[in-house]
């Protein structure tokens, strides 16, 4: 039996704090990571975004992509990329398929997906949670990250 995965709980302040984190985040896991970002509304999470692309030297404008629904960062002088979907506007798993989620998932290129509750089961077995949610100030952010099993890594 494995044993229980501890959480890393870390409090950070204003957009500096998240990228900060986000950017140690993304040197620790390495560039084939699949990062599930939960969080209300405003919550950091294209903050957390803007960080991970930094970590692993993809330097490139990111933005939500609400309303695209998936965007790719790539850095023109080194060619990496970073996949970034938000799936607020899925009704659910069934509409992955619409998307090209698997081609997505089979690239082997590093992912953070906003809203992952939306894909149910077909997130990748090494997924790293993440959860932003307001701290105590106006800036404040707590953010949890659940690493993967070491099996899945």
């Amino acid at each position: 039996m494995d044993a229980p995965r501890t959480p890393l709980v870390r409090a950070v302040r204003g957009v500096r704090g998240t990228q900060n984190l986000a950017r140690a985040i993304a040197r620790a896991f390495g560039p084939r990571a699949f990062y599930a970002l939960e969080g209300d509304l405003g919550a950091g999470k294209t903050c957390f975004v803007q960080g991970l692309c930094d970590g692993l030297g993809v330097r490139a404008a990111v933005s939500s992509p609400t309303f695209a629904i998936a965007n790719e960062y790539r850095d023109e002088s080194t060619g990496r990329r970073f996949l970034h979907l938000d799936l607020y506007r899925l009704s659910g798993p069934d509409e992955l398929d619409t998307i090209g989620w698997d081609d997505y998932l089979d690239s082997g290129d590093p992912m953070a997906v906003e809203w992952p509750e939306r894909a149910a089961g077909r997130l990748p077995p090494g997924a790293i949670r993440v959860r932003l949610s307001s701290g105590p100030g106006p800036d404040d952010r707590t953010i949890e990250i659940d690493p993967p099993p070491p099996a899945a890594v």
